[in-house]
């Protein structure tokens, strides 16, 4: 055999070897981006139940701190921020992939958890706007209040949308069902948006930095705006998208 020559019985080895490796590297590459992308989603999602856990325990502290009974304005925030930011926070988050205690839930199981989250932090939202604005004479007259009228409207306006959605099949010869879903997403946007932002405003106000210190209060902001970006932004994808399809149709 001359030499530097190949033997020919070795040639479909080496190709087969060679075509092996592509489609290693072929595969590899999107499955390895892939799992980089839900460690940061997940990380981001645990993030978010940190910074929801902080923010009640404090308004809870800050209201529970003179003991019982409770004032109506005490009563308020308890009701609104366990409804608002808790209730209605782990009713967005239970439809993400990457949640943790919704994560291995059936849709239908998911879709569930959502509807269930989403009644009772509306019922305790509802009740604790009502409660102080039954003990106020003048209402809206602050950027606080400003907000949490819109959200107290939209919050009105999702919970029956949400039921046209969830009877979207049902009710598909009386109304457009892509339509009412798209509508629900951005009203549950606006609706926990507006909470979070009248939930800044209450952060602001005098008697609670004097409790917390101007330091904790701000801190206390950025976790609230922090958490409420990275609830919104699988919500917000997904109203896009549904636009974006809905146009095209």
């Amino acid at each position: 055999m001359p030499p530097n020559s190949m033997d020919p019985t070795m040639a479909p080895e080496i190709v087969t070897v060679t075509q092996s490796v592509k489609n290693v590297d072929q595969t590899a590459v999107p499955r390895e981006t892939n799992y980089n992308l839900y460690i940061f989603q997940s990380t981001l999602n645990l993030l978010a139940h940190v910074l929801i856990g902080v923010v009640v325990g404090i308004c809870l502290l800050f209201s529970l701190r003179g003991g019982l009974p409770l004032g109506a304005t005490f009563i308020h925030i308890i009701l609104c921020v366990i409804g608002y930011q808790l209730l209605m926070g782990q009713a967005i988050l239970s439809l993400t992939q990457e949640n943790g205690w919704s994560a291995k839930l059936r849709l239908v199981d998911k879709r569930r958890a959502h509807w269930i989250l989403q009644i009772m932090g509306s019922a305790l939202a509802l009740a604790g706007s009502f409660v102080i604005i039954l003990e106020k004479n003048v209402h809206w007259n602050t950027n606080h209040g400003r907000f949490a009228l819109v959200a107290l409207v939209f919050t009105v306006a999702s919970l029956v949308n949400g039921l046209t959605s969830l009877y979207a099949y049902e009710f598909r010869r009386i109304f457009n069902g892509n339509i009412s879903k798209l509508t629900h997403v951005c009203f549950g946007i606006v609706t926990f948006t507006t909470a979070s932002i009248a939930l800044c405003y209450g952060f602001d106000y005098n008697f609670f930095r004097n409790w917390a210190s101007d330091e904790f209060s701000n801190a206390l902001i950025a976790f609230t705006a922090a958490f409420t970006t990275i609830i919104i932004i699988n919500p917000f994808i997904t109203f896009c998208t549904k636009a974006s399809n809905a146009i095209r149709k």
